[in-house]
């Protein structure tokens, strides 16, 4: 048997993973620097299963940028290979040659694929090197590996040595493990979630790439001053060093997932797989396929949010970030930068057991100097034990760890440092958020307050109804008064030139549970021992409730006396801002299914979800259900609406919380005509009309037709099942939720 072949089915019958990541690429050992670029062995097929094949080859190390992509273009006739896929790899010019392993996912069992190979740098120009067409079959459903072997290789020893490599070691990163957690029934997640979690991070990649080019251009300069900063480029170097940051897939154990993967620009930095907006809510985090239970909320303006402070005369928090509130900003005084400390070590999203791995993997990070540079030199002294890649590579909640939040054993002096360095990671995301590239007041209506647009005739009436009839502006302001009574007229300027369409309040809007979030499936323990979800359909979503008394699935409340405000906190989420909430890609550029352009022909749209728990589909939704909550309220769970209503039409199923319900809207007496105009005065506030929106041409997914804006979604509605009591965790907490008992 071919020596390739023998080897990788070994590594297949051991069931080692195999993956795509740029930590995955193996590189060789030293040997004669190469005069060309050329393939020095393969193309071949690596390992074939299920849907998923893996193409793996050698080339000489070209010159040019340490960026580049493997590229693999495939289809079913050899001529026609219009399909891609291709990995993202970064060059060690301490070595000649480097090994490309593309991922190629949603094959057929039992079909035959003809591909090409060939490698590019960062900016897409080619190396040069080009394979022949080559084919393999795919094994049939339930089988493992047939493939067609590569030519023999032209150094036999040195391809034994590598492969016994790789047989002895193991990945630290990958896409999709052969033991994904998946303790989910048939249908919960959507059909197409891996191949879209690959597109997601391949579009992360490459805004990752184009931004450390970027870096590489500014002109160095060191801090200087009293206090020390960096003069000319201050600004955009911490912005550059932030945005870096946010796009990095090794800031998790496995390398998969960035900040980005559930905050993509082209969606206002909120969720970017349609699919999964429309069904589990939640994204995957790096072990895949653990996920939490909120939507990804988007961050365009969070950095504008206060601290978490209780106002004492309103009776009401204000401040903070999430949908809970639980980023108050107690320490830095700024809730933006504490948001970005969560996910890193959030079990269900990036999932780091330590948050000392981020400042491990920072001090690896392409971009150090950068790091260095803006928050000084010898940030990384930190003498790091044998075992910290281990650790670090291994998803935070794992059994081995014994529930210990600092497994990384570090001096006392050396934590102190990483901390720093996490504090200045979160600083640095900000830094980011906040500048024009997130937060740029640059819709519609912000040219219409500088007299540089006039509003069309629809979203004007929408922009009255906003601030009247629709009582949008008492929560969302917009710098002007709410005119809730007829007649009355606002004569008045704005107030605020920069209105930030929120009250930084929080509220319980009386959303249903929504059968479909991830979290209530994940009842099982994954490879790791890690259960995330004890409870099943036994949790119920308290929001800031749950923070104030510092419970499951939240974080610790740094002030007693806010406790004792939990009872009438329970179920209020963050007033989001509602700039953005319209943002969608180019080529898919309204959120609302069924619409038609001035020739009549379907507007694509891209599939979004609104509020918390992702209930709402679309934007016409969102205004209907405020507009008509309490008139067509039933008691019934999601899924059980009665015969001859129509879910989110006219049926609302019972809130989730029944307590601290905001009675200011829910019966509201808009038209239809006039929830459509408020939808058009929403679409106002989408960044980027007077400005391009940097990276939101990013999406290369696919747009969605047909359908209805009304019940958009609707296809995908399931039936909650009988629930049981809320969990004591929960529900039990001190002091009780009440006065109604949580259903």
């Amino acid at each position: 048997m071919n020596i390739l072949l023998l080897a990788v089915t070994i590594l297949s019958t051991i069931g080692i993973p195999l993956f795509s990541s740029p930590s995955e690429a193996q590189l060789l050992p030293p040997a004669k620097e190469a005069v060309h670029v050329e393939i020095t062995e393969g193309p071949a097929l690596e390992l074939a299963h299920d849907d998923l094949a893996i193409v793996r080859w050698t080339i000489s190390n070209p010159e040019g940028s340490d960026d580049h992509f493997g590229v693999v273009h495939y289809g079913t006739d050899a001529k026609n290979l219009r399909r891609r896929a291709e990995s993202h790899i970064r060059l060690n010019r301490a070595h000649p040659e480097t090994i490309f392993r593309v991922r190629i996912s949603g094959l057929e069992p039992g079909m035959t694929y003809y591909y090409r190979v060939a490698s590019i740098e960062s900016d897409g120009r080619s190396d040069g090197a080009t394979s022949t067409v080559n084919r393999f079959t795919m094994p049939e459903r339930g089988g493992r590996f047939l493939a067609y072997p590569a030519r023999p290789a032209s150094r036999p020893e040195q391809v034994a040595a590598r492969l016994a490599k790789a047989e002895t070691s193991s990945p630290a990163a990958g896409t999709f493990s052969e033991s994904a957690y998946d303790p989910y029934p048939s249908g919960i997640l959507p059909s197409d979630l891996k191949p879209e979690t690959a597109r997601v991070e391949r579009e992360t990649r490459r805004i990752f790439n184009q931004t450390l080019a970027k870096w590489r251009a500014l002109p160095a300069h060191a801090l200087t001053d009293t206090p020390p900063g960096l003069r000319s480029p201050g600004y955009q170097t911490i912005r550059t060093l932030g945005k870096l940051m946010n796009y990095d897939l090794n800031m998790s154990p496995f390398r998969n997932v960035a900040c980005s993967s559930c905050h993509m620009p082209y969606a206002g930095f909120s969720g970017p797989i349609p699919s999964v907006n429309l069904t589990i809510v939640a994204y995957p985090g790096t072990m895949h396929f653990r996920a939490a239970k909120r939507t990804a909320q988007r961050y365009t303006y969070s950095p504008k949010f206060p601290a978490l402070q209780y106002n004492h005369t309103q009776q009401a928090f204000l401040g903070g970030n999430f949908w809970d509130g639980r980023a108050t900003g107690y320490l830095l005084q700024n809730p933006d930068a504490e948001q970005a400390q969560h996910p890193p070590v959030d079990t269900l999203e990036m999932g780091f057991p330590d948050t000392a791995c981020i400042a491990f993997r920072l001090s690896k990070a392409p971009y150090r100097k950068l790091f260095e540079q803006v928050w000084g030199v010898g940030s990384f002294d930190i003498r790091w034990p044998s075992d910290t890649e281990k650790i670090c590579n291994t998803p935070g909640g794992a059994k081995v760890f014994g529930g210990s939040a600092t497994p990384i054993a570090l001096s006392p002096g050396d934590r102190t440092k990483a901390y720093n360095i996490f504090n200045h990671w979160a600083q640095s995301i900000s830094a980011f958020e906040d500048s024009p590239a997130v937060s740029p007041f640059s819709s519609k209506f912000d040219a219409f307050l500088a007299g540089k647009y006039t509003m069309t005739k629809d979203e004007m009436a929408g922009y009255k109804l906003f601030n009247g009839k629709g009582n949008c502006n008492s929560c969302h302001l917009d710098g002007l008064s709410t005119t809730r009574k007829a007649g009355q007229v606002d004569t008045g300027a704005s107030a605020d030139a920069q209105p930030l369409f929120t009250c930084f309040g929080y509220a319980n809007l009386g959303l249903p549970l929504n059968p479909r979030i991830a979290l209530f499936y994940e009842t099982k323990p994954d490879r790791f021992g890690f259960t995330p979800n004890p409870y099943g359909f036994g949790y119920r979503d308290l929001g800031l409730g749950t923070f104030l008394r510092s419970g499951y699935g939240s974080a610790p409340n740094p002030n007693s006396q806010w406790l004792k405000h939990a009872q009438t906190s329970d179920g209020e989420m963050q007033t989001s801002t509602a700039r953005d909430v319209a943002m969608a890609p180019p080529q898919c550029p309204t959120t609302e299914a069924g619409q038609k352009d001035k020739n009549g022909r379907p507007i694509p749209y891209f599939q979004k979800e609104f509020f918390h728990n992702g209930y709402i589909k679309s934007l016409k939704q969102l205004v209907h259900f405020y507009n008509t909550r309490d008139v067509y309220r039933y008691h019934v769970m999601s899924g059980h609406c009665p015969a001859g209503t129509t879910e989110k039409v006219n049926c609302w199923p019972t809130p989730e919380v029944p307590n601290n319900i905001d009675m200011t809207v829910g019966n509201l007496g808009l038209t239809d005509h006039e929830e459509d105009q408020m939808v058009t005065f929403l679409e106002t506030l989408t960044d980027g009309y007077t400005t391009p929106y940097p990276d939101k041409d990013s999406f290369t997914g696919k747009c969605m037709t047909g359908g209805s804006a009304s019940t958009q979604g609707n296809q995908s509605l399931i039936s909650t099942p009988r629930l049981p009591p809320c969990a004591k965790a929960i529900c039990g907490a001190a002091p009780l939720p009440g006065p109604r008992p949580i259903p």
